[in-house]
């Protein structure tokens, strides 16, 4: 697979001198080996590195960066490349966005050896026409870093108590975290499920069709 302007321009970001870049580790490829940490820069899709990082964290460190557009520019070009068009998208994201990620492998947190590193960037999407005898549509085709703005580093479940507001009080939904963090109520539906299977917070009983969490004792 072609790697993407998105994902190539992190790496040369975060790389530092002495890596190795594309090492094969235990049959898999690691984008950068530093030392003893395998460091993997995912874009999208998490479940896609699910088997990945549950093999190498058995016998490795690892640590999995995570890039989240706060500011996006769509760049509209015809099939030649030319610039059409080029205006900034109203979506901005927010750290809490790690979570519609994280629902793919929340109990790996758990484990001493992984950690996350979540980037807050400015990105530029690049779309292009597509046309069919039905219809015509713009379809992303690359994603060009602008900058890093900020990071935020998970080294343990502990890290991620940082997401529950001062203001909630036990027990509390799903829908109290999507009012006191003013998120849409899917996210932080994905945000219960994850800080539960990290052993942040336990489920305790159930309002209606919503489970009741509190802050678990354990974390």
């Amino acid at each position: 697979m072609q790697e993407g302007s998105l994902h190539a321009s992190l790496k040369e970001w975060y790389s530092l001198p002495g890596d190795l870049l594309e090492a094969t580790v235990e049959g898999y490829s690691v984008d950068i080996v530093r030392g003893g940490l395998l460091i993997e820069i995912q874009t999208r899709n998490f479940s896609a590195l699910k088997r990945k990082l549950k093999a190498l964290v058995e016998n490795h460190r690892v640590r999995l960066v995570y890039p989240i557009p706060m500011e996006k520019w769509i760049a509209r070009v015809s099939d030649g490349g030319e610039l059409i068009g080029r205006r900034r998208s109203p979506r901005r994201g927010s750290l809490e966005g790690v979570f519609y990620e994280l629902v793919s492998f929340p109990q790996l947190v758990r484990n001493p050896g992984f950690s996350l590193e979540v980037l807050m960037i400015r990105e530029e999407e690049v779309r292009r026409m597509t046309s069919n005898r039905w219809r015509k549509a713009w379809s992303t085709v690359d994603r060009r870093l602008l900058e890093v703005v900020e990071s935020a580093a998970f080294e343990s479940p502990s890290d991620y108590r940082k997401f529950l507001p001062r203001s909630i009080r036990a027990p509390f939904t799903s829908r109290d975290l999507a009012d006191a963090l003013r998120l849409p109520c899917n996210l932080a539906q994905k945000m219960a499920y994850c800080l539960r299977g990290m052993g942040v917070i336990e489920a305790v009983g159930r309002r209606g069709n919503f489970l009741l969490y509190a802050t678990s004792v354990s974390r």
